[in-house]
C-alpha cells in the first residue's frame, strides 16, 4: 500500500460525545429527504465488500449476519456492497443479474428491516466491471496467453541476429521469448503485452477492437435498468449506481477515456453513457430512489479532477438523481504490481491511498480528507439550482466532526465505513448518549488488507474477541469471528 513520503503517524483525535438530549437536537440525527424517501437520520453506512456471498453471487447466512449486524446500530441508510449486474462468474460477490438471486436478496432486506426495527433504509449498489486476469507466470504467459505475431518473430530475429526465428515453429519461438531478459522484452512486447505479463491482462473501455467493449453503450443501460428493477422487486428502498473507482462506468467518466464513438473525449461525451444509464433506470423504476457514487478526483496522471466532478455532478442532478455520493481515487492505473497468481488491486497506489487513507499520512492526515471535494461539488450543485443531497465519507470518526461538516454546508449526509465496521452500534450508542462506549477505529486498514487478499473482511479490534460466544461464526481458519460481538448493554 502506497503511503505519503512524510509518513507522519497521527493519533486518533480527541472526541467529545453528546448527551442523548444533544444528539436528539443535532443535525446528524435529524431527518433528510432523499428523493421520494425520508431517512430518519443523516447517518450512513456506505458500501463495503465483505466477501461473504457464494461463488456464484448468492446471499449466504454470513451475508445476512454482516448486514444484520450493521442494522443493529440503526443508521439512517445502509448501502449493500457492489453487486454485479451481469449474470457472469465474479467470485463471492453479490449479484443481481438474474431473477434467481431475488429470494436471497429479499431475505437480506427482511433481516435489515427487522434488526433495525424499521428505522434504516436499505440501498443496493449496482456495479459493472470488465475482465481482469491474474498476473501469470512467465512460462504460462508465453506458452498460452501471448498472441504470437510477425512483430515478435522479427524482434527476436533482430535480437538474436538470426533470421531462422522468422520461420521457426511457434513453440520454439515462445520458449525463446520467455528466455529474454527484461530489457530485451521491452523491445519485443508492446505496452499492453508487457502489462499483461507484469500485472495481468486488463480490459479497458477504450478497447474498441473488442466487439463486446464497443457494444457497452448499447447493452449497459438495459443491464442497469434490469438490476434496479430486481432490487426494488426484492424490497430495497433505493439503488446506488456505482460510477466510482476502477470499474466500467468510472472508466467512461475518466479523462483517460479516448473512445472515438461519441462516448469518450470531451466531458459531454464521457458523461453520455452514465446519463443514458440513468435515463434507462428511471424509465424502468419511475420515481423510486436512485443515486450514484462517483469520484471527486481520480488521483492519477491524466485523470479527471474536481472540475470534472463538478460538471458530472450538475449533469447527474439535472438528470434527476436523488443523491450524490462522492469518493476519491481507487484506480488500477497506479496500483502496485501483484504477485504471480494474483490480480492487481486498485487500492494499493497513491489513488488507492486517497480513497482509504490510514493513520500514517502527510501533514493533512487521514481524517475527513475528502470533505473539501464534496463541499466544492455541493456548492456547484446548489449554484446550478438543484438541492440534491450530497454524501461525504472518508476518515469520519466522531460526532463533533460530523456536526461541523453539516453546519458548514459541506455535505448533507455524513457516512462512515471503517468506523461502522469497528463498531456497528456506534450510531445508536451516540444517539443514546453513550458515546463513551464506542469502539473507535484506529485507521490501520487491517480490514482493507483482508479485502486485498479476498478474505472475509473483519476488524482487528473484535475479530479475536469472545470466539467461544454462543452461535458465533468463524472464518475458515477458525481464528477470526465474522461479526462484532453484541453490544452487551443494548
Amino acid at each position: 500500500m502506497w503511503t505519503p513520503p512524510e509518513r507522519i503517524k497521527h493519533a486518533l483525535p480527541e472526541v467529545r460525545w453528546p448527551s442523548a438530549e444533544e444528539a436528539a437536537r443535532s443535525r446528524w440525527f435529524s431527518p433528510v429527504r432523499i428523493g421520494p424517501l425520508e431517512a430518519r437520520q443523516r447517518t450512513w453506512v456506505p458500501a463495503m465488500v465483505p466477501w461473504r456471498a457464494t461463488d456464484d453471487g448468492a446471499v449466504t447466512p454470513e451475508v445476512l449476519d454482516w448486514y444484520g449486524r450493521f442494522a443493529d446500530g440503526r443508521p439512517g441508510v445502509i448501502v449493500v456492497e457492489a453487486t454485479g449486474i451481469r449474470d457472469v462468474p465474479s467470485g463471492p460477490l453479490l449479484r443481481v443479474g438474474h431473477d434467481r438471486f431475488l429470494d436471497g436478496l429479499k431475505r437480506l432486506v427482511g433481516v435489515v428491516k427487522e434488526r433495525s426495527r424499521g428505522e434504516t433504509l436499505l440501498f443496493l449498489q449496482a456495479i459493472d466491471f470488465l475482465r481482469i486476469a491474474r498476473r501469470p507466470a512467465r512460462e504460462k504467459f508465453f506458452s498460452r496467453y501471448l498472441l504470437l505475431g510477425e512483430t515478435h518473430r522479427e524482434a527476436l530475429s533482430r535480437i538474436r541476429d538470426d533470421e531462422r526465428w522468422l520461420r521457426a515453429p511457434d513453440d520454439e519461438v515462445r520458449r525463446e521469448l520467455a528466455a529474454l531478459d527484461e530489457d530485451e522484452l521491452s523491445s519485443v512486447l508492446d505496452a499492453r503485452e508487457l502489462e499483461a505479463l507484469e500485472r495481468g491482462y486488463r480490459e479497458r473501455v477504450t478497447d474498441l477492437h473488442l466487439p463486446h467493449i464497443r457494444e457497452l453503450p448499447r447493452v449497459l443501460p438495459d443491464l442497469f435498468a434490469d438490476a434496479a428493477a430486481r432490487a426494488f422487486a426484492a424490497g430495497f428502498d433505493g439503488v446506488e449506481l456505482h460510477y466510482a473507482h476502477a470499474y466500467t462506468m468510472a472508466s467512461f467518466l475518466s479523462a483517460k477515456n479516448t473512445r472515438d464513438d461519441g462516448y469518450g473525449g470531451t466531458r459531454q461525451e464521457r458523461v453520455r453513457l452514465p446519463l443514458e444509464v440513468i435515463a434507462a433506470v428511471r424509465a424502468r423504476v419511475g420515481s423510486r430512489c436512485v443515486g450514484a457514487r462517483f469520484l471527486g478526483d481520480e488521483v492519477i496522471e491524466g485523470g479527471s479532477r474536481i472540475d470534472d466532478a463538478i460538471f458530472f455532478a450538475v449533469e447527474f442532478a439535472r438528470a434527476g438523481l436523488d443523491y450524490l455520493s462522492l469518493s476519491k481515487g481507487g484506480k488500477f492505473d497506479d496500483a502496485a504490481q501483484p504477485k504471480i497468481g494474483e490480480a492487481v488491486y486498485p487500492y494499493t497506489g497513491q489513488s488507492g491511498y486517497e480513497c482509504m487513507p490510514t493513520y500514517i499520512s502527510d501533514e493533512q492526515g487521514p481524517f475527513g480528507r475528502q470533505v473539501p471535494l464534496v463541499a466544492e461539488v455541493r456548492r456547484a450543485v446548489r449554484a446550478a439550482g438543484f438541492d440534491t443531497p450530497t454524501v461525504v465519507a472518508g476518515g469520519i470518526f466522531g460526532f463533533d466532526q460530523a456536526e461541523a461538516i453539516l453546519a458548514a454546508g459541506d455535505a448533507d449526509i455524513v457516512a462512515a465505513a471503517r468506523q461502522s465496521l469497528a463498531d456497528p452500534d456506534w450510531f445508536l450508542k451516540v444517539r443514546l448518549g453513550r458515546g463513551g462506549e464506542v469502539r473507535r477505529c484506529e485507521f490501520t486498514n487491517y480490514c482493507e488488507a483482508l479485502d486485498q487478499r479476498h478474505k472475509q473482511v473483519t476488524c482487528k479490534l473484535w475479530d479475536r474477541v469472545a470466539l467461544d460466544e454462543p452461535d458465533v461464526k468463524l472464518d475458515p481458519t477458525g481464528r477470526r469471528r465474522l461479526t462484532a460481538p453484541k453490544w452487551s448493554n443494548q
